[in-house]
């Protein structure tokens, strides 16, 4: 799993849209989004643009999963 960033919001939106149903992944706080390896060639086959930042750490993944599984504050 990887690690990458949106260069702005449109391109964010439309990179999601594109990846949703296609790849498994998680939306982390601060831009980031843990894709699989093979996601990043399909994103740049759409002409989607994204930067590396590495690779996801297995704390990367889990907090992902534990801030998914936060209750909200009401």
């Amino acid at each position: 799993m990887i690690l990458i960033q949106f260069p702005d919001r449109e391109t964010e939106i439309k990179g999601l849209a594109f990846l949703v149903g296609r790849f498994s992944g998680k939306v982390m706080r601060g831009g980031l989004h843990i894709v699989p390896e093979t996601a990043l060639e399909a994103l740049a086959s759409q002409n989607i643009p994204y930067s590396v930042k590495g690779k996801a750490t297995y704390e990367d993944q889990m907090a992902a999963l534990r801030s998914a599984a936060a209750p909200s504050v009401q």
